[in-house]
């Protein structure tokens, strides 16, 4: 494993952080760069990694000390204009770092016995192995590895379809995830070795994505998108079932989840699945449509893609947008807890450790989205990302509370 030095510019602040601060903390992504910011819009830092060759940084996950983070990177994109997405993307080399952020310290994982140039982390099982996506000649599987990448083994197999969206059971010993098969998008539960599988989810009509396990470990959230009458994937209902496959319920029906999020204009665009999230007390945050929505950004079936986002920018044609609901699997009762006029499009939403608070990511029609935080009854909403970042700022996730979040050197 290698060790690389980086920095990471506080603006705001002293680097030496206060711990009555760390908290409430998250991380998000914009302009390809990881920052960090208190929930109270102060704080703000970038993760500055200087490494050659690698152009884009993002979290994937925390060690159980709170301090550590996982990181991807990734080398210029191989695909773009007359090179196909499903070719050329998974061509891109990438690469695993463990980011202390006590001693400042960037280590590159996962290195010994490579396999392919594309590795993507998946899961952390525990602190010391990790589910790793490997692409092979446009194959994907998952392997179960040591951090440095020994001893790998094969968690799904070569051929059966590309597996993603890994989630680990409260307990730590299963793991959910989806399959995209050519039998449709499937949702699988497995040991940790990826044997003892039980299918959860998977029928012609659907694509069933993005499993999440409830607080308690007794039911699954996930989506189901009616692709074949939307094959950009722009909508989807919320679906439960129990970890043994029983109990399957429809929580909503109409496709009014927005799961393909796409935003921006036509200068700048961007988007990715929108993940439904579960509260501390067994809620289901969605993001619920609005009457006769459409998004800006319309899907062309027709046209090869060749950037995954396959789209063209139709301003004139969009209306609506998109809430932040509240779902209780229960007795199905939803309760709003965004609103704006006019109409924005609200996503990404998550609950904090403690239950306080949820941070979401907002964008207007046409723009890029900035990052919003509300109590967890929906009072109290405020913007935290205004004008900071140009290019927008996406993907926020919580810090473990508790964090060791301390700079070395002096302030």
């Amino acid at each position: 494993m290698s060790v690389v030095a980086v920095s990471c510019r506080s603006p705001r602040q002293p680097k030496a952080i206060a711990s009555e601060t760390a908290a409430h903390r998250f991380l998000f992504v914009s302009n390809g760069k990881t920052l960090m910011m208190n929930a109270d819009g102060t704080g703000r830092r970038v993760f500055d990694f200087t490494v050659p060759d690698q152009v884009t940084w993002q979290p994937s996950g925390f060690f159980s000390d709170g301090r550590r983070i996982l990181f991807l990177s990734m080398e210029e994109r191989r695909d773009g204009p007359g090179r196909p997405f499903d070719e050329y993307y998974t061509q891109t080399p990438t690469h695993l770092w463990i980011y202390d952020l006590e001693s400042d310290a960037l280590t590159e994982i996962a290195s010994r016995n490579r396999m392919a140039v594309f590795y993507t982390p998946e899961l952390l099982l525990g602190d010391d192995r990790l589910l790793v996506q490997v692409v092979r000649n446009r194959v994907g599987q998952i392997f179960n590895m040591n951090l440095d990448g020994t001893d790998a083994r094969e968690f799904t197999h070569a051929g059966e379809g590309l597996p993603y969206g890994t989630s680990l059971s409260p307990d730590g010993q299963r793991v959910a995830f989806h399959l995209a098969s050519p039998s449709g998008y499937q949702i699988w539960t497995s040991d940790l070795e990826g044997r003892n599988r039980i299918l959860i989810a998977g029928d012609k009509e659907h694509l069933y994505f993005g499993p999440r396990w409830s607080p308690n470990g007794e039911w699954l959230a996930y989506q189901a998108c009616r692709y074949h009458a939307d094959p950009g994937h722009d909508w989807a209902d919320v679906c439960v079932s129990r970890p043994d496959g029983s109990e399957q319920q429809f929580l909503t029906e109409g496709q009014i989840h927005w799961f393909g999020a796409t935003y921006g204009g036509s200068d700048r665009r961007g988007g990715g699945s929108n993940m439904l999230a579960w509260t501390r007390d067994g809620a289901i945050l969605y993001s619920r449509k609005l009457p006769q929505s459409k998004v800006p950004w319309e899907y062309q079936s027709q046209r090869r893609d060749t950037d995954h986002f396959n789209r063209d920018f139709k301003p004139d044609l969009a209306r609506g947008g998109v809430e932040i609901w509240r779902l209780n699997p229960n007795d199905r009762a939803s309760r709003r807890l965004t609103h704006c006029e006019p109409a924005v499009w609200d996503c990404r939403a998550s609950q904090s450790d403690d239950g306080e608070l949820i941070i979401f990511c907002r964008a207007e029609t046409g723009r890029m989205p900035g990052i919003w935080i509300m109590d967890s009854d929906g009072g109290n909403i405020r913007q935290l990302t205004d004008k900071l970042q140009s290019g927008g700022a996406d993907h926020p996730r919580w810090m473990p509370t508790g964090a060791n979040l301390r700079k070395p050197g002096p302030p």
